[in-house]
């Protein structure tokens, strides 16, 4: 909770640090950046969301034999329908 007198000691010493003709350019820089971020976040996001998605062919697992040093499960390539082992 900040009091209008604090406010106030920010506004004046705002204003004496930079003058009075500059902090409306500095009040639109800020507001240009903080859009430009905004922009960049959700793109990352929408990236991160595209990349996350699962593909139509998730590799599938299968359980550890008991007493197997391995993980708890392992990836297993399904052999193809065209090679004959």
């Amino acid at each position: 909770m900040r009091s209008p007198t604090a406010i106030l000691v920010l506004v004046v010493f705002a204003v004496v640090l930079f003058g009075a003709k500059r902090l409306p350019d500095l009040a639109r820089a800020l507001g240009r950046s903080a859009r430009i971020l905004k922009s960049e976040a959700k793109s990352l996001r929408s990236e991160y969301d595209e990349a996350a998605r699962p593909t139509a062919e998730a590799p599938k697992a299968v359980k550890a034999a008991p007493g197997d040093p391995g993980t708890a499960a392992r990836p297993v390539r399904e052999p193809d329908a065209g090679q004959n082992k």
